[in-house]
């Protein structure tokens, strides 16, 4: 028995020190990425000109290891003018958590804007999203086209300093033939009614007091996400559509018609809008991918944290235990 617990000790060592060496050595063999203000320079990529043209719209990937970049691959080879990430990038506000994301977007040849959600607040990322992407809620215009991002990322509403913005914003869209506001969380949930909480805002009456602006402009479509799946249909006079098929576990009630990964094609033309859900098949191994990932990832973020205090820790019981052993003989 006491050789099979030197041996345990000695396996435990060894892979406690080469977790250690990862730590030091990971950083090295992934680069953290160096991004500033993406989203602006995002924008000056997209051709404002265009008055007939498609985009793609998404949110909720969190993590995921290999179907997010499988989706981000098939929106490359839409041809797109541009396409909107409709937040929840990461699990939390962690620095270490965007390393993944942003080396995967990177690699994307179409412009990619990004919408702050609800996950990027966790552990006070708020001030890290801006330092990356810049400006919680902006505008821009292509063609015939307004488009509108906001940042209801708190979950209960927006603030009354944006509210007052989107108010200026909605009555520039009016001389503009089709208008698209974007925002993580829907204003309701549809499995839950207008009435209810859900997974939506969780202030009902900003609820309705925003749904009754957005119907007075009577805006072309609002993209939410937040809801890890798809649904489309009207509140109100405004049509809606969610989607957050990106990546993140998709919702438990895996009924077909709405749980599955996906994406938004939106062709604008001239005489109309079309909206066209592109499914996408999850990689095989998706599920233990994501696991493996994130385990990796709380380990990763608690030694390189408590460094030197996790060895000390680990060296003080490895000798605690081997010299108890030791005295038995």
């Amino acid at each position: 028995m006491r050789n099979i617990a030197r041996y345990l000790l000695v396996i435990s060592a060894v892979i406690f020190f080469t977790l250690i060496a990862t730590v030091k050595i990971y950083p090295e063999l992934s680069p953290y990425p160096k991004i500033s203000q993406w989203n602006y320079h995002q924008l000056k990529r997209i051709d404002e000109s265009k008055r007939e043209f498609s985009f793609v719209v998404f949110g909720d990937n969190r993590g995921s290891v290999e179907l997010f970049p499988k989706l981000l691959k098939k929106v490359d080879e839409e041809n797109a003018l541009f396409a909107v990430h409709n937040g929840d990038l990461v699990d939390n506000g962690e620095k270490e958590r965007y390393r993944l994301f942003i080396n995967q977007i990177k690699k994307m040849n179409t412009p990619l804007l990004i919408v702050i959600g609800n996950h990027e607040l966790k552990k006070n990322g708020r001030g890290l999203y801006y330092d990356l992407f810049g400006r919680f809620y902006y505008s821009f215009t292509v063609g015939d086209s307004y488009f509108i991002l906001l940042d209801n990322a708190n979950w209960r509403n927006i603030d009354p300093w944006q509210m007052d913005w989107l108010k200026k914003e909605l009555e520039k869209s009016k001389d503009y033939r089709y208008r698209f506001v974007f925002m993580h969380v829907p204003l309701y949930d549809p499995r839950k009614g207008k009435n209810q909480k859900g997974h939506s805002l969780k202030d009902l009456n900003f609820a309705k007091k925003l749904n009754a602006l957005l119907d007075r402009y009577e805006i072309t479509m609002l993209f939410a996400s937040h809801i890890h799946g798809y649904y489309k249909g009207v509140w109100g006079k405004t049509p809606y559509i969610i989607t957050g098929g990106a990546g993140a576990p998709l919702e438990e009630d895996r009924n077909p018609k709405h749980y599955f990964y996906h994406y938004i094609r939106v062709t604008v033309r001239e005489n109309g809008v079309n909206y066209q859900v592109v499914r996408i098949s999850p990689p095989r191994y998706e599920a233990l991918s994501n696991f493996l990932y994130a385990l990796w990832m709380k380990t990763y973020i608690a030694l390189r944290r408590n460094f030197w205090q996790s060895i000390a820790i680990f060296v003080l019981a490895y000798l605690v235990i081997f010299s108890r052993m030791t005295r038995k003989r």
